[in-house]
């Protein structure tokens, strides 16, 4: 999989996903197997560009090339500036939002809304290409509802604008995350298209992978929702899909070790007050599945300091570790 002159270690992708794909997750994704993350959307309104919030956003130390910054916005001018900004601080690829189904992106035309003005599309892809020189990329939705489904069209539009490749979530901003990504439409992208064409939409399993990559002949995949509280999804893909054979599932010991060095890779990243809380959705997706995993959660969402946290952390772990040694 090759964006620019950037050639990606493999064919997985970290979706954008705003309040989960920070540095921290970013990394720590990358280090268990994804060839590429990129990360969440950045406002193309410059007021907001100084805030922590944006500013976190934008921050990339210590990332793996390359490094992809998705952005978001309405007009074509502040796009463009958008793009030049987040070049000047680090990026080296600037994807373009047209994905996103919230509400209170789509209400002020942005996101996926923009599928339903094809001319407002081909001038943003205009701008923003034109205003940078590293490679633009371009995420959407396979359309607005069932009726429209444009995805084809404007993929053509991108290409045609200077887009240098593409993902699509197999849904349209009418279906949001409800029903099964359908893949009929990216395949169809793919063959309208030269350039590479990303999938993305349940993809939650190796089986899953390599059925999605055979039946739409795309270049690469790109997963969101699966890797939360899994990181590893992306290694144990790739081994799939290179040897045919299914890797075991990490043990208990790693997934704790795992999740204490996401922990604290968030405090470093936040600080105590804000670290704490980011950490307890992702030690809610990390524990999903476990035995007395609820009250557990229930208990750890309700401590707010580094250490209470960690320790509630372990002594789960533990319990679980011990609980499987005795039934060894």
């Amino acid at each position: 999989m090759q964006i620019g002159p950037y050639k990606l270690q493999n064919r997985l992708i970290l979706a954008p996903m705003a309040g989960v794909t920070d540095r921290p997750f970013r990394q720590l994704c990358r280090e268990l197997g994804a060839g590429m993350a990129v990360s969440e959307m950045v406002s193309s309104n410059s007021l907001l560009w100084g805030s922590e919030k944006t500013k976190r956003r934008a921050n990339h130390d210590g990332e793996a090339d390359p490094k992809s910054v998705q952005i978001m916005g309405t007009d074509p001018a502040m796009m463009a500036e958008a793009a030049r900004y987040n070049a000047d601080n680090g990026a080296q690829i600037i994807d373009i939002n047209m994905g996103c189904p919230a509400k209170k992106v789509c209400n002020v035309a942005a996101g996926s809304a923009l599928m339903r003005d094809e001319k407002l599309v081909g001038e943003i892809l205009q701008a923003v290409v034109e205003a940078v020189d590293i490679p633009v990329t371009l995420k959407m939705r396979t359309g607005w509802d069932s009726q429209h489904k444009n995805a084809p069209v404007i993929a053509r539009i991108a290409e045609d604008s200077g887009i240098q490749a593409l993902a699509v979530h197999g849904r349209t901003r009418a279906d949001q995350y409800h029903g099964d990504a359908e893949y009929d439409t990216i395949a169809e992208v793919k063959s309208r298209v030269s350039i590479p064409v990303t999938a993305n939409g349940d993809i939650d399993s190796p089986e899953k992978a390599r059925h999605v990559l055979d039946y739409t002949g795309v270049d690469a995949l790109m997963i969101g929702r699966a890797a939360q509280g899994r990181p590893w999804i992306f290694r144990e893909i790739d081994h799939y899909l290179i040897t045919g054979q299914k890797m075991a599932e990490p043990g208990l010991q790693e997934v704790r070790d795992i999740l204490l060095r996401h922990l604290q890779n968030l405090y470093s990243f936040y600080g105590e007050y804000t670290g704490v809380r980011v950490a307890r959705k992702h030690i809610s997706w990390y524990s999903k599945g476990q035995a007395h995993g609820a009250a557990f959660r229930q208990a750890v969402n309700r401590v707010d300091d580094v250490e209470q946290q960690l320790t509630m952390v372990h002594q789960f772990f533990n319990r679980l570790l011990v609980k499987e040694e005795m039934a060894a």
